[in-house]
């Protein structure tokens, strides 16, 4: 009996000492961030438009090393991928959840009307602005004002607004190349706490003068466009060039602190008008219907975590490394341990556009407004998009919007 026992235990700590053996193959380093776009071309931009100078930080980042992994991180080797326009910079904002989604939504039109055309992120981005500025007076400075917000903010304002051609409306003024709106920001956000601090509540009084701000900075939008030597407002060009339905639209959410097949809220400060549009399912329930809805030839506007060890700028790949959690782990729990804990946020929204199989897994092609993804070679292919494993998505990307044909089989079960 003794004999047994020991032996059993012996067995049992060798395949516990091989498991951990197994899982431990992923190695991580402090890597020095060298200067990039970011401060080779956005802050040269501010310094020749503005003539100030910025220091330049040098961080160490504790990341994975993926120096000798066999990495899909060559656009070529993606084959099923859509149309799309060419990455563009978001420059020094936080408005990637308007050049990912109109990204998407340039796809969109091209996947229902074979039209290939450039639409104007800013002119969604400033009316956005406005409907922030309406909710903030309203809740009495109980409104979140900041520069993010969430994919649906972009068919909302859509529907609302419509949307016009970039060439109509760029944003970029004073020989600009790249949008920072740090300054208007700033502007913004002093008016907006002077009138709290002084109960000044007066609504279209607070509308008009953010507009007065933002126009100085960004230009007025255009109330009419000129297409095809006709004249149309923003919203006849939505709906007679463009031909997409805003409403056509959904969210697919997976987190366990809502009931599943409901539409919830998302429970993030982007989601600054407390949406409860977003239709939450399981996490296996997420994948399946990504995988299938790319698989169809659909793109998605996709938005998650990009602040983790395994998301390397230098290979332009996103993994899950061993060390934080094996591959077979990634389960509902494990995703929604990291939301409650705020190690998952809301940090970022990416147009994904195909997708490869490697070992049996699928790799996403992601197009990316950051500058994190343009610190290669400008010429070079890749320049502007990033490579997300699979363990990536289904661990750290919360949500994604998709066309609701995609996901037919999920919207049924709501």
């Amino acid at each position: 009996m003794k004999m047994k026992i020991i032996s059993v235990f012996t067995l049992t700590a060798c395949a516990l000492s091989l498991t951990m053996t197994a899982q431990n193959k992923d190695k991580a380093l402090f890597r020095e961030t060298k200067p990039g776009f970011y401060q080779f071309s956005i802050l040269r931009d501010d310094r020749e438009v503005l003539q100030k100078s910025e220091p330049v930080k040098v961080n160490k980042n504790f990341v994975v090393d993926l120096t000798s992994a066999a990495l899909p991180n060559k656009i070529d080797l993606y084959k099923n991928q859509q149309w799309h326009n060419a990455p563009i910079s978001q420059g020094n904002t936080g408005t990637c959840w308007c050049f990912s989604t109109t990204s998407f939504l340039e796809s969109e039109a091209y996947r229902l009307n074979k039209l290939q055309i450039k639409l104007s992120e800013i002119f969604t981005v400033y009316w956005e602005y406005v409907e922030k500025t309406r909710r903030y007076i309203q809740e009495r400075g109980n409104s979140v004002f900041e520069e993010g917000s969430e994919a649906n903010a972009t068919t909302r304002i859509w529907k609302k607004y419509g949307v016009v051609p970039a060439d109509a409306y760029s944003g970029l003024l004073n020989g600009r190349k790249y949008h920072n709106h740090e300054a208007m920001m700033n502007e913004m956000k002093t008016y907006l706490g002077s009138l709290k601090a002084n109960a000044s509540w007066d609504e279209e009084t607070a509308v008009a003068t953010i507009r007065s701000i933002m126009n100085h900075y960004l230009g007025e939008p255009p109330a009419e466009v000129m297409v095809n030597g006709k004249k149309m407002t923003p919203m006849q060009y939505l709906k007679e060039v463009v031909r997409i339905n805003p409403d056509d639209y959904v969210d697919i959410l997976s987190y366990t602190q809502e009931p599943f097949y409901q539409k919830v809220e998302y429970k993030v400060p982007d989601n600054w008008w407390h949406s409860e549009e977003y239709h939450n399912v399981p996490l296996d329930v997420f994948m399946a219907g990504l995988k299938s809805a790319v698989r169809k030839g659909y793109t998605v506007s996709i938005g998650g975590d990009v602040s983790e060890p395994g998301f390397d700028r230098l290979t332009q790949c996103a993994v899950v490394p061993d060390f934080d959690i094996p591959s077979a782990y990634i389960n509902d729990d494990a995703r929604q341990f990291r939301f409650s804990n705020k190690t998952t946020t809301d940090d970022h929204g990416m147009h994904l556009l195909g997708y490869m199989e490697q070992d049996g897994k699928d790799w996403f092609l992601i197009k990316d407004s950051s500058s994190g993804s343009r610190n290669n070679d400008t010429n070079a292919k890749e320049f502007g998009y990033y490579f997300f494993s699979e363990d990536y998505v289904k661990l750290k990307m919360m949500d994604f919007m998709v066309h609701k044909d995609a996901v037919k089989e999920i919207l049924e079960k709501f």
